[in-house]
């Protein structure tokens, strides 16, 4: 028996088709990520790494920039200005903007807070061990101009800072004073000032309840207003260090009780 087409060889092993047009090879298939890893060998590597280069660099800061020690306190002489360690010098500039209760107490308490409830508040699914702009573009903005303006203040109180807390050019001899004037005296009146607090943060909470509607709806209501009040606080800090600087406002609230 023939069949039309086919062609069998002796041993029946195999068979030829006919040939119907030309041959297309298979395209690769990429292999899929998988969606687990393991903690080790992937992310504890990674972290060593990391560790190794990190205290690389802090072992050639320490070799190349040399940190003397000042002389032993004398009550009899005060340093002017008397700054704080540098990772403390950003709370000292706000010492300039708020009062000491707030930049001392409230300010740091809230920053904690914040990113302790960050987990909480954010209810994005994607990017989980990724946290990119891409993945979570709200949450990385904001985190990183909070982070921006903690290291702005601390490099501001740190170089820009002379004799008496004024502002001092890095080219300027600290040897020359600068007058004390009275500087940011200007208080707000309480009739006028609690209306523009409380309009604020109104607005910076309520507008984006009618213009991002699905981003006010993803969040729900508790974890919107958590997370507004902690944004129009941050913003809140760069519109009163111009009003400082511009037009010598000290307080937009003067309480018995506490200063904004």
């Amino acid at each position: 028996m023939q069949n039309v087409g086919k062609e069998v060889k002796d041993k029946g092993a195999k068979t030829k088709l006919p040939h119907t047009g030309p041959r297309r090879t298979a395209e690769p298939v990429e292999p899929e990520e998988p969606d687990e890893l393991l903690t080790f060998p992937h992310l504890v590597f990674k972290e060593l790494i990391a560790l190794m280069l990190f205290t690389l660099l802090l072992v050639a800061v320490s070799i190349l920039i040399p940190a003397p020690l000042e002389e032993i306190a004398t009550p009899s002489k005060t340093p002017n200005p008397a700054k704080a360690p540098w990772y403390f010098v950003g709370l000292q500039e706000m010492l300039v903007y708020y009062d000491p209760w707030i930049a001392g107490v409230m300010a740091p308490t809230l920053i904690i807070v914040g990113l302790s409830v960050i987990p909480y508040i954010d209810r994005n699914p994607r990017g989980v061990g990724k946290y990119t702009i891409r993945e979570r573009p709200f949450a990385f903005t904001m985190f990183t101009i909070g982070l921006f303006a903690w290291f702005a203040l601390i490099i501001f109180g740190y170089y820009f800072r002379g004799p008496a807390w004024l502002v001092y050019m890095p080219w300027e001899s600290w040897e020359i004073h600068k007058p004390v004037l009275s500087a940011g005296n200007y208080v707000v009146p309480l009739k006028l000032g609690v209306p523009l607090v409380l309009g604020y943060f109104v607005l910076v909470m309520g507008l984006p309840i009618i213009f991002l509607r699905k981003f006010y709806t993803s969040l729900g209501p508790t974890r919107y207003f958590i997370t507004a009040f902690l944004v129009a606080t941050m913003f809140g800090f760069f519109i009163k260090v111009p009003l400082r600087f511009l037009f010598d406002v000290k307080y937009i609230i003067k309480t018995p009780w506490f200063n904004i």
